[in-house]
C-alpha cells in the first residue's frame, strides 16, 4: 500500500460526528496522511440542532492555496464533502486543479441533499455550482436526491432498475466518469450501492437499517476513499464502505441519547482489519 497525502475539503461541525470530524480519523485509520481544508466551522451540524453558529471560511481559501503553492505542497488525492457556499466552489476547483498531482484521483461527495430536499442554506445556485465541481471529478459519490439534482432527473422514492439505469446515463451524459450511487434499494429492507465505471454497472446489496443517523454519508465517503487509496478496486472499496457504515449504524442503534451521529469510532478496528 502506498502512503498517500490526501486533502479533504469540507466543514467542521464541532459536535455531530460528520464532515471533518469523521473524515480525518477514518482516513488516518486507513493509513493515509490526511490534510484538511475547512470550508466552514459550525457549532453543530444542521440536522436536528437549532440556533447553530456558522462561520464561512471561503475568503481564507485563496491565501491557503497561495501558501501551498509557495511551499510546493501537492496531494495524492483530493476529496471534497460539505461545502459552505456556492462562491467557494470555484476556489475548490482551483485547488484541485493546481495542487493535485497529475493522474491522481479527484473525488467529490456532492453533499447537499437527501430524501428529496436540499439541506438548509442551499439553493439552486449552489446546485449549479456543485454540478460544475462534480462533473470535473474523477469519482462522484451522490445519493439518489443529489444525483437527481445534478442532472435535473425526476426524483422518485419508489423506482426500479430501469429508472436507476436512466439516472446513471443522465449523470454520464453530463460528464460523470466513475459513479458510486448510494442508498439504492429495490425491495423492502434492502438497500445498496451502484457502481458505474468504464461503461460497466455493478450493484452491491446490503441490509437497510432504519432509522439511520446524520453523518452516515460522510462515514461512507471517507471509508470509501480510505479503502480506494489502500489499493482496493472501486467496487471493492464501495463494498467495504457499505459494510462499515452498516456496522456503525448498528453500533449506534438503541441509544436514544446519541441521535445526532453514528458511533463510527467503535467500528474502526473492523475497518482497519478489513482493508
Amino acid at each position: 500500500m502506498a502512503y498517500n497525502r490526501i486533502l479533504t475539503i469540507q466543514d467542521i461541525s464541532c459536535v455531530g460526528q460528520c464532515s471533518l470530524t469523521v473524515a480525518l480519523p477514518i482516513l488516518s485509520a486507513c493509513g493515509q496522511e490526511t490534510a484538511i481544508l475547512p470550508s466552514a466551522v459550525l457549532s453543530t451540524h444542521t440536522a436536528g440542532f437549532t440556533g447553530y453558529t456558522f462561520r464561512d471560511l471561503t475568503e481564507d481559501m485563496p491565501g491557503i492555496e497561495a501558501h501551498w503553492e509557495k511551499e510546493g505542497i501537492e496531494f495524492d488525492a483530493v476529496y471534497t464533502g460539505y461545502l459552505g457556499s456556492a462562491h467557494q466552489i470555484d476556489y475548490v476547483k482551483s485547488i484541485a486543479g493546481h495542487r493535485l498531482k497529475a493522474g491522481k484521483p479527484f473525488i467529490v461527495d456532492p453533499a447537499m441533499a437527501d430524501n428529496g430536499t436540499l439541506y438548509p442554506g442551499f439553493d439552486d445556485d449552489f446546485v449549479q455550482a456543485m454540478a460544475r465541481l462534480a462533473f470535473s471529478a474523477d469519482i462522484i459519490l451522490p445519493n439518489l436526491t443529489e444525483a437527481c439534482l445534478l442532472t435535473g432527473y425526476e426524483y422518485k422514492e419508489t423506482y426500479d432498475r430501469a429508472y436507476i439505469d436512466g439516472l446513471l446515463e443522465a449523470l454520464v451524459s453530463k460528464g460523470a466518469k466513475t459513479i458510486v450511487l448510494t442508498g439504492i434499494g429495490y425491495e423492502k429492507g434492502r438497500t445498496g450501492v451502484v457502481v458505474y465505471e468504464n461503461g460497466n454497472y455493478q450493484y452491491y446489496e446490503h441490509e437497510h437499517i432504519t432509522p439511520g443517523s446524520h453523518g452516515t454519508g460522510d462515514v461512507y465517503s471517507a471509508s470509501f476513499v480510505g479503502a480506494l487509496l489502500h489499493d482496493h478496486s472501486t467496487f471493492d472499496a464501495a463494498q467495504i464502505a457499505a459494510d462499515y457504515t452498516v456496522r456503525c449504524i448498528k453500533a449506534t442503534a438503541g441509544d436514544e441519547s446519541h441521535w445526532y451521529g453514528p458511533k463510527f469510532e467503535l467500528e474502526l478496528p473492523w475497518l482497519i482489519n478489513n482493508l
